[in-house]
């Protein structure tokens, strides 16, 4: 029906993701257009360099589900969540341009939220996830990460970075219009920016009292990643401090 919601909005960021959408995209449509529900696609571009826009573009034509959010360049938290608050769905995912966690994986998460819980966090770690071709370097910098975050926020999720999380409509609106790291203001950055987003979501789920299901999914480590060890950990590392300092203070309440 015209201006009704779709049933699932995927949200997927990208930042100079020429090469893998052509893939990705089209894995994604093939899925959700089997399962009866209704759908779309929102694909939110971190001011990219190079021809992604275009390309999002020419797949909107083949795939009408599939939409370009055009933004400028302030790393992948500002997309993922311009991205969120700018779908329709009743139920809202973001899921990386790389697909690590396969597009069908979603349905244990969907399953989770018929089940009662506000947000179902795709895990590497949880019970029933299978890691696979993960470099030793990226599994030690997570587990290193994720004690941090336990230690700083008392939180209790085994797996906070996995960049696949599904919400409620409620929840999507409520958490990420509250979220202070990268907002309307932030700077302009230069190159691909991983940050402390995930971190900040949960806690703000956390003080807004949502139920959080951890649900274990089979991961996949995509070649070409865009992580940089030290100034990504550098910059997650301060991100989680300023976290922690903004809940002291009450922001997420």
């Amino acid at each position: 029906m015209p201006g009704s919601r779709p049933y699932l909005s995927v949200v997927v960021p990208a930042y100079n993701e020429a090469e893998r959408l052509p893939r990705t995209i089209p894995r994604i449509v093939e899925f959700l257009s089997a399962q009866g529900y209704t759908y779309e696609v929102i694909v939110a571009d971190d001011g990219s360099t190079d021809c992604t826009p275009a390309l999002v573009r020419e797949l909107a034509q083949r795939h009408p589900r599939v939409h370009l959010l055009s933004l400028p360049h302030r790393g992948k938290a500002y997309a993922v969540r311009k991205g969120m608050l700018e779908c329709r769905g009743e139920r809202i995912l973001f899921t990386d341009a790389d697909l690590s966690a396969p597009i069908t994986e979603a349905t244990r998460l969907l399953r989770r939220l018929d089940q009662g819980f506000f947000i179902a966090l795709g895990s590497r770690e949880a019970p029933g996830s299978h890691r696979h071709s993960e470099p030793l370097y990226r599994h030690v910098m997570g587990r290193v990460y994720n004690l941090a975050v336990r230690i700083v926020t008392g939180g209790k999720y085994q797996d906070t970075q996995c960049g696949f999380k599904l919400f409620t409509r409620e929840a999507a609106d409520d958490v990420f219009n509250r979220l202070l790291l990268y907002s309307d203001d932030a700077r302009h950055v230069v190159g691909p920016m991983v940050t402390g987003l995930d971190v900040e979501i949960l806690q703000a789920a956390k003080r807004r009292g949502y139920r959080v299901a951890e649900v274990g999914v089979e991961w996949h480590y995509s070649a070409g990643s865009k992580v940089r060890p030290a100034l990504d950990t550098y910059r997650m590392l301060k991100d989680l401090l300023k976290v922690s300092l903004y809940d002291i203070r009450g922001k997420y309440r």
